[in-house]
């Protein structure tokens, strides 16, 4: 190889090392990216806001607003504030506007206000009430109209009768929430039964007096309660019923306190009516135990009864979960009052069946009237289609062909245990699975 061609292949060579060095060289002296941020996950699209709603449905809620049971009215109205608040008062394109009537806690001023709600207010649809004569009385209202009213509380088997009487008119009251007392009532008297079984408890004889208020559900639990008690060998000694809003009752426990049974049983609506009988049950010496049934369906019994309430039996579901112990909490903030487990709770309950109800019928019918109502409470909640497994108070509220106009009543559907009230406490003494202390006689 001559010299010229050498260096020819020198200069081939260099250039492209040199290139590569220049870039080797550029490289090493650029800076160094920084190392990158962390970043946060990008937000999720908003969701589109409900839309406005463009249509009103007016629905109706009974309770006693005013009179003897107004407190109970209190939490009636605050429980379905608040669940009507929790979904904006909108249920698909309508707005629910409430149409509130006041029972007045009398039968005659109730159907009144109700029918009004109808004709003058465009009411279409009702939920919820207090006591059994009102529920008597506005059913009529509710047939002739054809407005299905849903899940009043009016417990009496009179309800049940008069459904029976004539299905077809009387369909449209859709739905007891409180079943027949004698449904519930046969608590008490297993109660005692199994704790003289068991001999925590040796009354002298088996002996029982019967009081209550002067209403249909006075009567109906009075009624049930004696029968139970007599099918289980007691002896009624006497039996007594007083007007809803009586708060004199020496002259009764007197009375009582002579025949000196080892039961009295009985129950009341109003809380200044049962709370005063019980205080006054205490002031004159009587020495029987004590079931009063409804004592605690309003939040303050304690406050209106204190120690005299010690040994009392009743009947009362609880607010039992973190979450139902959350919804009582807020619920007192929010009004300044305790809500009981019975009016306010159940209420709350109630109000949410009606909302999934009601979103059900928009969805199979388009839209809410009163006819697609009472279509989808007809064929899906009287069929047990349609159920509610998502309240505080019970596991599952449902109707079925079997139990209407009642809830289907039992463990792991509606049910209510049995408590024995001490220093503001209510301690379960039935069902035993569910029994966080045993039954106490009252000291001699």
């Amino acid at each position: 190889m001559n010299k010229a061609t050498r260096s020819l292949l020198f200069e081939n060579l260099l250039i492209p090392m040199v290139l590569v060095a220049l870039v080797f060289t550029i490289a090493g002296c650029a800076p160094k990216p920084a190392p990158a941020e962390p970043t946060e996950p990008a937000p999720a699209e908003p969701t589109e806001p409900a839309a406005e709603p463009t249509k009103v449905f007016k629905l109706g809620v009974l309770g006693p607003f005013s009179g003897p049971a107004a407190r109970t009215g209190d939490e009636i109205r605050g429980a379905v504030e608040m669940a009507f608040e929790a979904i904006n008062y909108q249920i698909g394109e309508y707005k629910i506007e409430p149409v509130w009537i006041d029972s007045q806690s009398d039968p005659a001023k109730a159907t009144q206000a109700y029918e009004q709600a109808i004709v003058q207010e465009g009411m279409q649809a009702g939920i919820l009430n207090w006591h059994s004569s009102v529920v008597v009385a506005c059913m009529n209202i509710a047939a002739k109209h054809h407005v299905p009213h849903f899940f009043g509380f009016g417990a009496t088997e009179v309800v049940n009768e008069k459904y029976e009487s004539d299905p077809e008119i009387y369909s449209y009251w859709m739905g007891k929430t409180w079943p027949s007392p004698a449904k519930l009532s046969i608590a008490y008297v297993t109660a005692l039964e199994d704790a003289i079984a068991a001999g925590t408890w040796t009354p002298e004889k088996k002996t029982v007096f019967i009081w209550g208020e002067d209403t249909d559900w006075g009567r109906s639990f009075g009624g049930a309660i004696k029968g139970q008690f007599e099918d289980a060998g007691w002896k009624i000694v006497g039996e007594d019923y007083f007007p809803i809003d009586q708060t004199e009752f020496y002259p009764l426990l007197n009375k009582i306190k002579g025949l000196n049974p080892a039961v009295i049983a009985g129950t009341s609506s109003a809380p200044s009516a049962i709370s005063a009988l019980i205080k006054q049950a205490d002031e004159v010496g009587l020495e029987s135990l004590i079931i009063a049934d409804g004592l605690g369906w309003v939040g303050e019994w304690y406050d209106l009864t204190g120690s005299t309430s010690n040994y009392v039996l009743d009947q009362i579901p609880q607010f039992a979960s973190a979450e139902a112990q959350a919804w009582a909490k807020e619920f007192e903030e929010k009004y300044g009052i305790a809500p009981s487990p019975s009016a306010a709770g159940q209420s709350h309950d109630m109000t949410n069946f009606f909302i999934k109800l009601a979103q059900r019928t928009l969805e199979k019918h388009g839209e809410l009237t009163s006819e697609t109502l009472y279509e989808v409470g007809q064929s899906e909640l009287w069929t047990g289609k349609l159920v509610y497994t998502d309240g505080m108070m019970h596991a599952r509220y449902e109707y079925n062909e079997t139990s209407i106009p009642d809830p289907v009543v039992g463990k792991g559907y509606f049910i209510f245990p049995v408590l024995q009230y001490m220093d503001g406490e209510g301690i379960i003494v039935w069902p035993d699975d569910w029994a966080t202390g045993q039954l106490t006689p009252k000291p001699e």
